[in-house]
């Protein structure tokens, strides 16, 4: 017991986050248009490859909501065939990144954009899986789908199959939603799984209409891309995808990695060995065709609480998956899937961060605006588009906010007029500049003080230095510059 101290923690935690992954796992593989198995595959290599790399200890990698829109995107346009080469891809862009000590520069992006990000897959999981929960077909685009929810409704109520399968689904959320305020020994038991049973109980016992999930066996859904799949990479089209996949599992990674540091007191994330890990991951997933994967907020914080202390929980946790997927591949078939729907309209709402939003309309409108407009963008637009309208949106504002300039000009109706600039001096404020010169008046002296500036850059140096050359040569005295202490003439 001196090699393994905390077996017995990391046992129990193990069973903990195995019985939490289950539903999840079959879920988002079902919302991603793909075998149930293939959910399973991606967890089972989340715990048996990332899970013993090093990086993060306590952090669970696995198939994840937040890649549900885009993977769903990706097999509509190119196919499951093409989705492992895709993942391949993307496996081998994040072990790039992570050689190169890339993955640390990932804590610099905007959260802003980053919760917005979350935000917009959240609204289109929700809108989707309601269809999902109905046994109703989904429209393509995320904005179709939120518009055409009314259409939905009214089309589920006046079916008796799809109005119980919205049942089903409206009940499976009831459940996971109320089963926190249940007795402590009860909650021993992840209410998604609870759900997911008392839902396949219900259909069994009742022999409700609703559709369960389809199951071809572990086997014969993993499926290495061949030739065919790797053609696709000759269109510029996958590529996109291919870093699209790479950039949001990697940011999602390690923003849980950062949010899981926060739960514990044991070593923090190396980001960089974090993002080869995620990298190995899914490299391996790809060359499986299976779904890509991330770290994931619920298995992680789900593994912290259940007490876990070193990587072997979540190993254990992906060997457990690995003896369910092979030895209990009839009990998928049970499973109903607008129950598998309820569970991801709930993690669709945990992506939603209300308190966030709030909180930086309060204080910081500019951060809010951007959050919304991530979020929107995604809803109407696609998920990467819509992240990089987001981090476009961030980077104008910083710009702007760094070239932040405080212009004085005065005048006291004699004698030379003295202009103070004070900040930073970019070209994105030239024209303010140049308009604040020109309008001086040419047949006086000028002093202009650049001792408050923290920055000048040479756009706005060459602009100054011909203004000073103008308004020298119209006869008055040369303007006078003060620069960090000292003082030149210019246009002499």
């Amino acid at each position: 017991m001196s090699t393994f101290p905390h077996l017995r923690q990391d046992f129990l935690a193990s069973i903990v986050v195995f019985l939490v992954a289950v539903p999840l796992c079959v879920g988002v593989a079902v919302a991603s248009g793909v075998p149930a198995e293939l959910g399973l595959v991606t967890g089972i290599v989340g715990g048996l490859v990332t899970g013993l790399m090093p990086g993060s200890s306590l952090q669970v990698s696995g198939p994840a909501a937040g890649l549900t829109v885009i993977v769903f995107e990706a097999v509509g346009e190119f196919g499951v065939g093409a989705l492992g080469v895709i993942v391949l891809m993307a496996g081998l862009l994040q072990l790039a990144m992570g050689c190169l000590r890339i993955g640390r520069w990932f804590r610099a992006i905007s959260v802003s954009v980053v919760e917005g990000m979350l935000c917009g897959i959240g609204l289109v999981i929700i809108a989707g899986q309601i269809y999902a929960a109905a046994g109703l077909d989904a429209p393509a685009t995320g904005l179709g789908k939120i518009t055409g929810l009314p259409g939905a409704f009214a089309d589920a109520v006046s079916g008796t199959g799809e109005a119980v399968s919205l049942l089903v689904g409206a009940g499976t959320v009831a459940v996971v939603v109320l089963w926190r305020k249940a007795p402590k020994a009860v909650r021993s038991v992840p209410g998604a799984l609870a759900a997911v049973v008392l839902a396949t109980a219900a259909t069994a016992a009742f022999e409700l209409p609703v559709a369960t999930v389809r199951v071809e066996g572990l086997l014969g859904v993993v499926q290495p891309p061949g030739a065919e799949a790797f053609g696709e990479l000759a269109g510029p089209a996958v590529w996109g995808t291919v870093v699209a996949f790479a950039l949001i599992a990697s940011a999602e990674s390690l923003f849980s990695a950062a949010a899981v540091d926060r739960l514990h007191d044991g070593p923090r994330t190396q980001y960089d060995k974090e993002m080869v890990a995620q990298g190995a991951g899914n490299t391996v997933c790809g060359l499986l065709g299976a779904l890509p994967m991330t770290a994931v907020i619920v298995r992680s914080s789900a593994n912290v609480a259940a007490g876990a202390r070193t990587k072997a929980s979540r190993v254990l946790h992906g060997v457990w998956l690995l003896l369910f997927a092979a030895a209990m591949p009839w009990a998928l078939a049970l499973i109903p899937i607008p129950a598998l729907a309820g569970i991801l309209v709930h993690a669709g709402w945990k992506l939603i961060p209300f308190r966030q939003i709030a909180s930086l309309w309060r204080g910081h409108r500019g951060e809010a605006l951007i959050l919304v407009v991530t979020a929107v963008s995604i809803v109407a637009v696609n998920m990467f588009e819509g992240v990089l309208i987001g981090l476009g949106l961030a980077v104008a504002k910083t710009a702007w906010e760094a070239s932040h300039l405080r212009t004085e000009v005065v005048d006291k109706g004699a004698g030379p007029v003295q202009v103070h600039l004070a900040g930073n001096a970019t070209f994105l404020r030239l024209p303010k500049i140049l308009d604040s010169l020109e309008s001086l008046p040419r047949d006086r002296p000028v002093e202009l003080d650049l001792s408050g500036l923290h920055h000048l850059d040479h756009a706005c140096r060459t602009a100054l230095e011909h203004w000073a050359e103008r308004h020298s040569a119209t006869g008055t005295e040369p303007v006078k510059v003060t620069a960090a202490g000292k003082e030149t003439a210019a246009g002499a």
